[in-house]
């Protein structure tokens, strides 16, 4: 080889290595090989419009809901923990069972929604909407209500939450 054919080599050999690493550093080659092996990382519903939309059983940790529009979406069993409902509208969704620990829910409307055995541990609901909700067994344990909201589901909480063990009165310190 002449020393133009080897600098053309060197050129096409660089270049080639370095759409392999260029490839590879973006995930791309496993992703074609494995299918997935890269956790997916959290997602973004902002601003959407999901009614109806099912997802129970999925684990959704740290996603983001924020002020989308959850009307009779089912999240039962679903994972929860760290996502932020804020201001979401929730009304007549299914949360039975779902782990909503640390999540933001201030100014989310929950109306009619059912939150039969969730974990609320911890979670941010200060401006939060309950009314006509069904908390039965719901673990409110660390999570900031504002006094009013706290009372009136004093009023309807009753059970215990099937995974912590805990009644729902006594995590809501009711009398």
């Amino acid at each position: 080889m002449n020393f133009r054919q080897q600098k053309i080599s060197q050129i096409l050999v660089s270049f080639v290595f370095s759409i392999i690493v260029y490839i590879t550093a973006i995930g791309a080659i496993p992703a074609l090989i494995f299918g997935n092996p890269i956790p997916t990382l959290a997602d973004e519903y902002n601003k959407q419009i999901l009614v109806g939309v099912d997802f129970s059983g999925k684990d959704l940790t740290d996603s983001s809901f924020t002020k989308s529009i959850l009307r009779k979406s089912d999240f039962r069993n679903a994972n929860l923990a760290g996502v932020s409902l804020f201001g979401a509208h929730l009304e007549g969704a299914n949360l039975a069972g779902a782990n909503l620990s640390y999540s933001t829910l201030d100014n989310a409307i929950l109306n009619k929604a059912n939150l039969t055995d969730a974990i609320l541990e911890g979670a941010f609901a200060f401006h939060t909407q309950f009314r006509d909700s069904i908390i039965d067994g719901a673990d409110f344990t660390d999570a900031f209500l504002r006094a009013d909201t706290q009372e009136g589901l004093c009023e309807i909480a009753q059970g215990t939450n099937t995974i912590t063990g805990r009644k729902t009165r006594d995590t809501l310190f009711c009398d």
